[in-house]
């Protein structure tokens, strides 16, 4: 049977900005954000549901194209701050950076034994067919559930359109409808139909240790995206980026790449020198297999990486967290290949 929202629970609410609390202004016709007090106008159900909620806002809020990993620590600063007093914990936040967000505050918020959900809109909360109420409304009944007690989702998600997905397994994909995020390679966590339905053998497992957070990032890296014909000098200009510490390859397919012994030499002689190079599909669903066909074979043996099934949001992110890390190169590239917050299926 599907599981009650637990009557009287507390939650935080923070609001970064995005569409989801956006008004025209009325002197230049383009999108403003506008302030929570507003939001909670526009949707008077919230003080049905019978939770306790406070709510944070950024002032003045962001776009969600600005964000940064040192907004995400502010984030994770904030969940920290406010853990023990909570049950569950809400961002809004605007959709075109909302996966990433979500990926990073997964890596980030180690032990996590309370919903962290992330949600949106596609059109502001002021329009009438506005999505932003049933997704504010839903969250907030997924954030307040309980199960014997305990958290029913003690992970970071992102809810969207009647789906709650694992955050660093979603991504944006559709731009023009309310159906804007999916996770192709994983299934969805939750379903909210006339109930909510939780698929429990897909959430994360409640966990043992303490919560804590772990804030150290380093955005050292680059994004190398194949493309039929491709030139040495493109690729050089990625490859030596100031202060590069690694490299995402946006190969084909299963992770193929052209195999011009330019372009295996330039990879090599790169990772020789300690630049981590992950491999990861421009497909957005299946997942990299390097060795399978000849063209990957030749990334396999220059020491390539594979990124298997993640998402390009969870491949940012996690690289980031990595490297913040300062562990040796070769942990890197080991972690790199282990599932850490259910961001890649376990071989």
């Amino acid at each position: 049977m599907p599981d009650a929202s637990s009557p009287g629970a507390r939650l935080f609410i923070i609001y970064t900005g995005g569409t989801i609390g956006m008004a025209p202004d009325d002197a230049t016709g383009t999108l403003v954000p506008m302030g929570f007090r507003e939001i909670k106008y526009h949707i008077p159900e919230l003080a049905k549901l019978g939770y306790e909620f406070d709510m944070h806002a950024f002032n003045p809020p962001i776009d969600s194209s600005n964000m940064s990993p040192e907004i995400w620590i502010e984030l994770a600063n904030l969940i920290h701050d406010n853990y023990t007093n909570y049950d569950g914990f809400i961002i809004l936040h605007g959709s075109d950076t909302m996966a990433f967000t979500a990926s990073a505050l997964s890596f980030m918020l180690e032990n996590l034994a309370k919903p962290v959900i992330l949600t949106g809109s596609q059109l502001p909360i002021g329009e009438i067919r506005t999505d932003a109420k049933e997704n504010i409304i839903t969250t907030m009944e997924i954030a307040a559930a309980k199960k014997n007690g305990k958290a029913r989702v003690p992970e970071v998600c992102i809810y969207f359109d009647y789906y709650l997905f694992r955050g660093n397994r979603a991504k944006k994909y559709n731009t023009e409808t309310f159906e804007a995020f999916n996770s192709f390679n994983y299934p969805p966590l939750a379903e909210a139909g006339i109930d909510i339905n939780y698929n429990d053998q897909f959430i994360l497992e409640y966990p043992k240790e303490p919560f804590r957070i772990n804030t150290r990032f380093n955005a050292g890296i680059a994004v190398l995206k194949m493309f039929p014909g491709i030139t040495q000098h493109a690729v050089s200009g990625v490859l030596h980026t100031p202060e590069l510490r690694a490299v995402i390859l946006e190969t084909f397919g299963n992770g193929n790449t052209i195999t011009a012994p330019w372009f295996i030499n330039e990879l090599k002689k790169n990772i020789d020198k300690g630049i981590i190079v992950l491999d990861r599909t421009q497909c957005d669903g299946g997942s990299v297999e390097l060795g399978r066909y000849e063209t990957s074979a030749y990334l396999k043996e220059a020491g390539v990486v594979s990124g298997h099934d993640m998402t390009f949001e969870a491949a940012v992110t996690k690289l980031m967290f990595l490297l913040g890390q300062e562990y040796p190169v070769e942990k890197v590239r080991q972690l790199l290949e282990v599932s850490l917050k259910g961001e890649l299926s376990k071989k």
